[in-house]
């Protein structure tokens, strides 16, 4: 549990987990396996055992009813012996079909299915006596042979139990028509297998929280893997202070293409500015496009300077929107007033120029 000191206390990182599946590296229970394909086969022999006994008792009955005067004939023999292979496959397909989709569908109830081309690369350290000798005796070895010795005392109760009320009727089968023997017997045999399923079906559910519960103990890491492999994916603090910087850069540059749309830029008047822009037919309220402090603030004073936007000094007002408003959201209605006097000006100022008329005064802002 402990690795250079440290103990494995944290639970695996979504990061880890992808590896180690990646590896192959994922839970399994063969107890799941082994009761969902146990409890398909049983299924099948019990419902359609009756079916199979009886068509493979035609099958022996007309295999070994070959003229004694041509059996020896090799063009006899070989033929018979494939039609009866045919006919055998096709009589045992469907319950070969079912375990298989059993053994197909029984892993994704844990881990799910998994294919990992670095699990098929051999791992000689495995054939290592000494490893082998040490897995045997290891804590993981001692719950194996625990769980094997409950398989063979829990499947043997059974067993015995299951062959003691079954004597009287695996005795009568002699008694019994040929024919109806052999069906009975196949019931007998799919009945007793669902039973002996039971037992396998404990174990699993045993076996598939405890298969969990290990693979996530396997996988836990230390603090200081959770946090290497937190600055791995986030890279060093140098970095990602370059790609935020890179980032505030380009949106700084989305920002300025948007203070020539502006309406009125408002400054503080040399440490803020921030350009507003309004239209009566598409917004509610004006709008933040651009908003800046010192040297940022210089250039959107710029910008507007050479796109003829009109440049307002409400240093209030400018303090106000600069620290309560983001880029591309409403005034508040605290400012409603404010905003709309800086804005009925500018208007009225749009107004005097196209006129020729002499410009209003400028609003005076405490």
């Amino acid at each position: 549990m402990a690795e250079g000191g440290q103990e494995r206390t944290e639970r695996a990182t979504p990061k880890r987990l992808e590896e180690a599946r990646k590896k192959g590296q994922v839970p399994r229970s063969t107890d799941l396996s082994m009761a969902a394909v146990c409890i398909a086969a049983a299924t099948a022999v019990y419902t359609l055992g009756r079916g199979a006994a009886g068509r493979f008792a035609e099958l022996m009955r007309s295999a070994l009813s070959i003229d004694p005067s041509t059996a020896v004939g090799e063009n006899v023999i070989w033929p018979a012996l494939m039609n009866a292979g045919s006919r055998s496959l096709l009589i045992i397909l469907p319950i070969l079909g079912a375990t298989f989709v059993a053994a197909l569908a029984a892993p994704l109830a844990i881990g799910g299915w998994n294919f990992s081309a670095q699990a098929l690369v051999p791992q000689f350290s495995r054939l290592n006596p000494a490893n082998g000798l040490g897995r045997m005796f290891s804590a993981r070895g001692s719950v194996e042979l625990g769980k094997g010795l409950a398989k063979v005392f829990v499947i043997a109760v059974i067993a015995w139990v299951l062959l003691k009320g079954m004597t009287p009727q695996m005795l009568g089968l002699s008694t019994e028509p040929l024919n109806g023997a052999i069906t009975h017997a196949a019931a007998l045999a799919g009945y007793a297998l669902l039973v002996l399923c039971f037992g396998l079906v404990a174990i699993a559910a045993f076996d598939v929280p405890f298969q969990l519960w290990q693979h996530g103990r396997d996988l836990k890491m230390t603090r200081e893997e959770v946090r290497e492999e937190y600055k791995e994916s986030e890279g060093s603090p140098e970095t990602r202070g370059r790609i935020r910087e890179a980032q505030r850069a380009l949106a700084r540059g989305r920002m300025m293409q948007d203070v020539p749309k502006a309406d009125v830029v408002v400054t503080n008047p040399t440490h803020y500015a921030v350009a507003l822009k309004y239209d009566d037919q598409k917004m509610r309220a004006p709008i933040v496009v651009a908003k800046g402090a010192d040297l940022t603030a210089a250039r959107i004073r710029e910008i507007a300077g050479e796109n003829g936007i009109p440049i307002v000094e409400a240093p209030p007002l400018a303090r106000a929107l600069f620290r309560t408003v983001d880029i591309g959201r409403e005034v508040p209605a605290a400012l409603y007033v404010t905003v709309a006097q800086v804005l009925t000006y500018v208007y009225q100022l749009k107004a005097s120029l196209e006129r020729g008329a002499k410009p209003p005064p400028a609003p005076q802002f405490e």
